[in-house]
């Protein structure tokens, strides 16, 4: 596993609404990065009571809080309508260069940010190959576009290999 590492997650959870923030917080991490849909909300709906608690919740704790999407400006638009909260859309997830340019505005480095996303191809890669911890959540929602459902096939495969090299 230690030569693919770097293709695996730091922390595969079921809910990015499960993650222990206050712990992170604790251990010296001040900015998080959010993808958008299936992670936060189902796909393509907007800010929900849930995820802008979460949202607010984080900034009171004290972390700098970003969205980076793959999605157009039209749709995470929709998302941040309702909450305050900065956001960089077409991302071009797994490309390093906005996971950079999410810290710089946040005004955090690698060592003190980390990741959330729903997709091992895109949002956990680009993490780990811009050098964030990376946490990987279990989709909210089964329906899809289909580009999605056929790399969920995909990365049930490659997770399950992670999956028994953990135990």
């Amino acid at each position: 596993m230690a030569i693919f590492s770097w293709m695996y997650p730091d922390e595969y959870l079921d809910s990015a609404y499960l993650i222990d923030y206050r712990q992170l917080y604790e251990d010296g991490y001040r900015g998080v990065i959010f993808d958008i849909d299936n992670t936060l909300v189902p796909q393509g709906a907007p800010s929900d009571e849930r995820s802008r608690e979460l949202i607010y919740a984080l900034k009171d704790i004290g972390y700098k809080v970003m969205l980076l999407s793959n999605n157009r400006k039209t749709r995470v638009d929709l998302f941040t309508e309702k909450v305050e909260v900065d956001s960089i859309p077409v991302a071009k997830k797994p490309l390093t260069t906005n996971y950079k340019k999410a810290m710089e505005q946040m005004g955090t480095n690698k060592e003190n940010t980390f990741f959330v996303g729903d997709q091992l191809f895109t949002d956990v890669w680009g993490a780990k190959l811009t050098g964030i911890k990376s946490i990987l959540v279990k989709p909210i929602d089964a329906k899809e576009e289909i580009q999605i459902v056929v790399k969920r096939k995909l990365e049930k495969l490659w997770l399950s290999r992670y999956d028994r090299k953990r135990g």
